[in-house]
């Protein structure tokens, strides 16, 4: 198949051009590179079925594909509370532009959701049926109603133009490529405990989140993709519930690192708790990661090891 992917050129975008390519798809790579990297997707481009566009998903789109993985936004704080504005416009008006081209060329298309719709949740572990607990005017707002508003779009748009659509809704993620510094927790206690600089926790590290390695979050995003009559939304994420300290220890302990914890206040509107019920994921999809963090992070590790030695911090901590 021709396959579209609108922000293929960020950290799950890479992963999923890489995998589709593999298995003979001709991928084309559609990102404006504001927050992803070519150097994400070097690798591949002396793929011949790989074509990239720099282009950014609010513009129309005038492409002939058989599907669309729409992936294009900001997706860490420190990246959409930057540009909120921008960002809320990637998350709405790309949307508009993905479903109108799908309408138009009868192609099937995936919403790369996030958890963050349901925003600092009353209900845990958090279902399908959750309809979430978010502020409408705080500084992540511009991400988790974007997010909500691209839902609801995919949704009108199915039940009024008939337009094939998936939605997953994610949770966190890591591996290689990740970006340094972005805000993300994996990637910034890593990095820290690579250089031995105090591990910023923020809070007092009891909050929780639950890790899914990247490679099986490509597969259950290709396996919903590819589900006859399924929409979702679907939670796609592992339950493996941690807390942040108990991350940074596991983190520290296998860097060797000599690095110390050190707290500082909790970001505004950050959730407490974050588990998924993938119990729709497993049944629908037969899904259900297997890689714990264990397993995991060597990779993050070893990948982020030489980047360590060059990539110089930000003066500032994100948050």
């Amino acid at each position: 198949m021709k396959i579209l992917i609108t922000g293929g050129g960020g950290f799950i975008g890479s992963h999923l051009s890489e995998r589709l390519l593999k298995e003979g798809h001709n991928v084309i790579i559609l990102d404006n590179f504001h927050t992803g990297s070519r150097d994400n997707v070097r690798h591949l481009l002396d793929n011949h079925y790989l074509e990239i566009i720099r282009h950014d998903v609010v513009d129309p789109l005038p492409l002939e594909v058989d599907q669309i993985y729409n992936l294009a936004c900001p997706a860490s704080p420190i990246h959409y509370q930057r540009s909120p504005m921008k960002t809320v416009l990637t998350s709405v008006i790309g949307a508009i532009n993905v479903l109108t081209l799908a309408r138009d060329i009868h192609a099937r298309v995936l919403q790369a959701s996030t958890s963050e719709i349901y925003g600092s949740p009353l209900e845990h572990p958090q279902k399908e049926d959750y309809w979430g607990n978010v502020n409408t005017i705080g500084p992540r707002s511009c991400y988790d109603e974007g997010k909500r508003v691209a839902e609801t779009l995919f949704f009108d748009f199915h039940r009024e133009a008939g337009v094939d659509i998936r939605v997953a809704r994610i949770f966190n993620t890591y591996g290689p490529r990740m970006c340094a510094y972005d805000g993300r927790v994996v990637s910034n206690l890593v990095l820290q405990a690579l250089r031995n600089e105090p591990i910023t926790i923020f809070g007092d590290g009891s909050q929780t989140r639950s890790f899914c390695y990247v490679d099986e979050l490509v597969d259950g995003l290709i396996r919903l993709m590819n589900c006859a009559g399924f929409t979702g939304p679907v939670n796609l994420g592992n339950p493996d519930e941690r807390s942040i300290k108990s991350v940074a220890e596991l983190i520290i302990k296998l860097c060797d690192s000599k690095s110390e914890i050190v707290y500082r206040e909790m970001p505004k509107d950050d959730p407490n708790r974050r588990k998924p019920d993938i119990s729709l994921a497993d049944r629908a999809l037969n899904w259900r990661p297997k890689i714990s963090l264990e397993e995991g992070l060597p990779k993050v590790i070893e990948y982020f090891r030489p980047i360590s030695k060059t990539c110089a911090p930000p003066t500032k901590r994100p948050n």
